[in-house]
């Protein structure tokens, strides 16, 4: 029987070719393009010297030696004929060591790199090729096409070089065996062998895919196996880029190993390389070739009249996953076959397709990643200590909050709808008896007073006298008017229109009516706008101060008339002034007043702290105008810089445009949630308008954050996957998934730690002179504004997760170290804090922990930790706390514990993923 003096294969005595390596067999090159097509019609192809598309070794009386740069020769022996003898030494850099190989393609030799140091592989062409114009250029492009991938599966291509005359190209030498050689010794691999092999040929496939590269001559002899097992692909002789393949270059390969569009001349693509993956793949696990033929006539006859075996005909216990892996590479119609050489390994028994997507360089899909991680609930014991530490932290946060509370040193405050009624009376003790239209109301803190008590009380104010003393910090602020009030301005990062303030919609509406009081009742401030017109005017009249000083719980007699220095908005016929002390504290006091027609349109208690505030405007220096030009400018330019870079992610196919899609729609629900909580209704059409609006900031918000996360969320995906697996699940809808609820769980934890952090840290500030903490105003209130709260902490914790996790991701990239990069994110987050503060050695410990437990859930936990953790810090921190449930603000605050007591209960249970806690067998 004849042999292939190539590969040792039987042939025939009418074969023309080697249906295993594609060697011609009357031949001494493999045959040309044009007879490979004339093949395909079943017609004899002339013999040609020429080295053409498809490869061939020349016949020698001697065993084949190895063809690959990669060869060993420990498996196949150095062939002992070549135009350099060992010794010879070349362009004064390499010496020659022993000859590899001889091919169609030329000769390849195993040399010392005398300046590297190193072995290398050197290929020569035939000595005819020196004046074949063709060859050299596919010569040279493989070269550079090879030059092009760059991956540990790959072989390396280092350069090229000319020796009288004769073009070489240096590439990477491991001391190995090429596959088909092996699979001839041994038949095929074992199954664990095989599937680590299927894994790193996908992995160096998909990094030359990824350059545009494709191999178009992928078979077990152009894969080595080097002394550690790795599998690499050599030879790129073939290779070419995806948009330079055209005409009769489409069937340039081996035909035993092309695919049935690359053996029919129409195309070549990445599918036709998957084809030539399945025909390796298919030989690695069975020992077996998919299709067997002694012409490339029967061979191109077998493809299309009778589908390939499977391989378990030939395997029995063959892994069905493996089977159908296979049989899906090796479809007939390229657009049935895996779309990548990633989704192959994906599909591969056991994997981890997330590792084989950076094994190749790629970004890996946003459902690569959903699909990494964990897949079972964690282990019940440490459900039950998460969830039990949470339940302690909260506890101790009580207790610490309500100890720093400033709430807990005033007198306790009336309810909303008490004070309410009381400025209703005020009003109408003045003369203002007309019904109001509309009206609204407001908790506030006077927070300029604090600061000036810091200033002139001495290094340790006595907190405990001044908070129940008056002036009080917490006052009430209540507006009435005529006409239905209609704010123009946007308030908060939520940017929410409608939102009434003190100041908004202005008073300048004839009949409005502002009064603050504090939070026993007692009248701070009075302001009323006369009418504009009035065709019977009262005459002018002495006007009775005296219901003022009463409903303000100011002794006229104690004080002393002074000049009028404030000025009022409304007319006034006549004004008046009073200096004095503040009833109990003594701290300086002036009161103004005016009249119109003997009705007060003006009262007002005021102390040095009390600043101008129609003045404000004209203190801005020039500093901070340019400081706000410049802030606007950056904003606009970090949008400008995310669209473009989202736009390229976009048309690089790497957007998660679902992910976004989510998060800009949860974002814009949040956005109307809000306006919905925190908008004054009013029966008048502007309520559409204003709906508008809240639909034009709630797109632009969503937008923006969504263009954001397109613009960053593939590099994170990249370069740091593990950090949005959960991320990943939760934006493909599986919002039960335990990994989801154990990253709940753990960011309500790292919360409720930070809470407690924070907290010992104010403790701390307080005992040493600090005034005591304030809670939310906003949580005093209640009911939709109470949950308008909630939802701006979401917004806000949003924004903050977005800040933080990118930070800390550009950190790493720049630094090229998790820890260092670690490092310096606290000491950066640190020390902008500390800053602030006049306490920097008590700070910098607490913000030292706070921001070292947010680059811990950043970097054990991620994305969903780190943002339910800002949001549960966020929250408690401005929670009204108290254990006197007398307060009608207790109420509020027990609601705000147990609703985190909730999430974190519901992500220990869902976290389980339903594990019993405790095991069914103890009972037996």
């Amino acid at each position: 029987m004849l042999k292939c003096q190539s590969c040792g294969a039987a042939l025939t005595e009418n074969s023309r070719f080697c249906s295993s390596c594609g060697a011609n067999a009357a031949s001494d090159y493999a045959v040309t393009a044009a007879a490979t097509a004339a093949a395909t019609t079943a017609e004899p192809a002339p013999a040609t010297p020429k080295v053409a598309s498809v490869q061939a070794r020349p016949r020698s009386s001697s065993p084949r030696p190895p063809t690959n740069p990669r060869t060993p020769t420990s498996s196949s022996g150095l062939a002992s004929e070549g135009r350099f003898l060992p010794g010879t030494l070349l362009a004064e850099r390499y010496r020659i060591v022993a000859v590899l190989g001889r091919g169609g393609m030329g000769e390849v030799y195993r040399a010392d790199d005398l300046v590297l140091g190193q072995p290398v592989a050197l290929k020569f062409l035939p000595e005819a090729a020196a004046s074949n114009e063709e060859l050299l250029t596919r010569f040279r492009n493989e070269v550079r096409t090879a030059r092009r991938v760059s991956h540990s599966n790959v072989c390396r291509v280092y350069d090229v070089g000319t020796v009288d005359g004769q073009m070489f190209l240096s590439m990477e030498y491991v001391d190995g065996e090429d596959l088909a050689s092996l699979l001839r010794r041994i038949g095929r691999l074992p199954p664990d062998k095989a599937v680590e092999i299927a894994r790193q040929l996908c992995a160096g496939l998909a990094a030359a895919h990824k350059e545009g590269v494709l191999h178009r001559d992928l078979k077990p002899a152009n894969v080595m196996l080097d002394g550690r097992g790795r599998a690499v692909m050599t030879d790129f002789g073939l290779a070419g880029l995806v948009d330079q393949i055209q005409g009769a270059d489409v069937r340039s390969g081996t035909p035993a190993y092309m695919s049935p569009e690359q053996l029919a001349g129409k195309e070549v693509t990445a599918r036709s390389d998957i084809y030539s993956l399945g025909l390796v793949l298919y030989e690695t696990f069975t020992g077996k070739r998919a299709f067997e033929a002694e012409t490339l006539a029967e061979l191109v006859q077998i493809r299309n009249e009778r589908p390939v075996s499977n391989p378990s005909s030939w395997v029995k216990d063959l892994d069905p996953t493996v089977e159908r892996v296979i049989m899906r590479c090796l479809e007939h119609e390229p657009a049935a076959r895996p779309a990548s050489a990633l989704a192959v390994a994906a599909a591969l028994p056991g994997g981890d397709p997330l590792a084989a997507a950076l094994a190749a360089g790629e970004t890996p899909s946003p459902e690569i990643v959903a699909a990494a991680g964990e897949k079972q609930g964690i282990a019940p014991r440490v459900a039950v200590t998460a969830f039990a530490a949470v339940l302690v932290g909260l506890a101790v946060t009580s207790l610490i909050g309500a100890r720093v509370s400033a709430l807990r040193l005033m007198p306790q405050p009336l309810p909303a709808p008490v004070l309410e009624a009381k400025t209703r009376e005020i009003v109408q003790s003045l003369g203002y008896t007309d019904r109001p239209v509309d009206h609204s109301a407001q908790w506030y803190y006077q927070t300029d007073f604090t600061t000036y008590v810091r200033k002139h009380d001495g290094a340790r104010p006595d907190w405990p006298k001044v908070l129940s003393e008056r002036p009080q910090v917490l006052v009430y602020g209540y507006r009435q008017s005529p006409v239905y009030l209609d704010p123009d301005g946007y308030q908060g990062t939520s940017i929410t229109p409608g939102v009434v303030q003190f100041d908004d919609p202005p008073a300048i509406q004839s009949g409005m009516i502002n009064l603050v009081v504090d939070a026993q009742g007692r009248l701070i401030s009075f302001e009323a706008i006369p009418k504009e017109f009035d065709p019977n005017p009262p005459a002018v009249c002495p006007v009775d101060w005296k219901p003022l000083f009463a409903a303000a719980g100011v002794n006229l007699a104690q004080l002393k008339p002074t000049e009028p220095q404030w000025v009022e908005l409304g007319a006034a016929d006549m004004r008046a002034a009073w200096t004095g002390t503040w009833p109990d504290s003594g701290r300086p006091l002036r009161v103004e007043a005016a009249a119109w027609r003997g009705k007060p349109v003006y009262f007002r208690l005021i102390g040095p702290w009390v600043t101008p505030g129609r003045e404000e405007q004209s203190s801005t220096n020039g500093l901070e105008h340019t400081g706000s030009i410049l802030g606007a400018t950056l904003v606009i330019l970090f949008l400008t810089t995310g669209a473009l870079i989202a736009r390229r992610n976009y048309l690089r196919g790497k957007s998660d445009l679902r992910g976004a899609l989510r998060l800009a729609v949860a974002v814009f629900v949040i956005e109307i949630a809000i306006w919905v909580c925190r908008y004054h209704f009013i029966p008048t059409l502007s309520v559409f308008g204003r709906f508008v609006l809240a639909v034009s900031t709630g797109l632009f918000l969503s937008g923006a954050i969504g263009m954001l996360y397109l613009a960053l969320e593939p590099f994170v995906r990249r370069h740091w996957p593990q950090a949005v697996v959960s991320w990943s699940r939760l934006t493909t809808g599986r919002v039960r998934d335990p990994l989801v609820a154990r990253d709940v769980l753990w960011g309500v934890l790292l919360g409720v730690v930070w809470t407690v952090v924070i907290s010992i840290g104010l403790y701390i500030l307080n005992r040493l002179g600090e005034s005591p903490q304030l809670p939310s105003q906003s949580l005093l209130t209640g009911g939709r504004e109470m949950v308008g709260v909630w939802l701006m902490n979401i917004m806000g914790c949003i924004g903050a997760t977005i800040e933080f996790f990118f930070a800390m991701f550009l950190l790493r990239i720049l630094l090229r170290n998790k820890w260092l990069a670690t490092a310096v994110f606290i000491a950066l987050w640190t020390t902008n804090n500390s800053l602030r503060n006049t306490r920097p050695e008590v700070l910098v410990p607490v913000w030292l922990l706070v921001f070292g437990i947010a680059a811990y859930a950043v970097t054990r936990f991620g994305l969903i930790s780190l943002a339910v953790a800002i949001f549960t810090a966020n929250v408690l921190l401005s929670v009204p706390y108290t254990f006197d449930f007398s307060n009608w603000y207790a109420t509020s605050a027990l609601a705000v514990v147990l609703s985190f007591v909730a999430i974190a209960g519901w992500g220990f249970y869902t976290s389980l993923g339903g594990q019993k806690l405790i095991r069914e067998d103890l009972f037996q």
